[in-house]
């Protein structure tokens, strides 16, 4: 199976915070989740803990290599600019990944998140989900050490979410 590709500087295991989740369900495919990811406008419909969407420099609705854009999430006001936006094509899975940043830089209250998702079809009708972020900052190493784990629940119902959009 497909990995994701991490930038220097937020590689698991040298960051502040991780978290990864991953499903594997039937009778979907890449197609029938893309444009519900890819268009950061509908995540509200499907996703909770999403709102206030706006897309910055006259872009949107869907997603594309360098598009910044807006969103609150875990009560961060995070700022974003999409760094990796592969559709999907046969036999390769689909990839999206964004740099997002909430708070003054150079501040204790700054945090730096890389945020990727892997869309891949497989055999039997199936496909895999798989949703990872990094994170730097001291939110990021507060965020590690809270149980339950808030990234960890709230990516899950992201997962849920979409994939229920999915088979709407």
């Amino acid at each position: 199976m497909h990995a994701i590709d991490w930038p220097e500087g937020f590689v698991p295991g040298f960051t502040d915070n991780f978290v990864s989740n991953e499903m594997i369900i039937s009778n979907l495919n890449v197609n029938d989740l893309w444009p519900l990811l890819s268009q950061p406008l509908l995540w509200p419909e499907y996703y909770k803990n999403s709102a206030d969407v706006c897309f910055h420099d006259n872009k949107g609705p869907e997603l594309e290599i360098g598009a910044r854009f807006y969103f609150s999430t875990f009560g961060f006001p995070v700022e974003a600019e999409v760094v990796e936006f592969v559709s999907p094509a046969e036999g390769k899975p689909a990839r999206l990944a964004w740099h997002g940043w909430a708070g003054e830089k150079d501040t204790a209250q700054r945090l730096d998140v890389h945020h990727a998702w892997l869309l891949e079809d497989l055999s039997g009708h199936r496909i895999r989900i798989l949703t990872q972020e990094t994170q730097n900052g001291i939110p990021a190493k507060d965020l590690a050490n809270t149980r339950p784990n808030p990234m960890l629940n709230g990516h899950q119902e992201w997962l849920d979410g979409l994939i229920r959009a999915a088979k709407k």
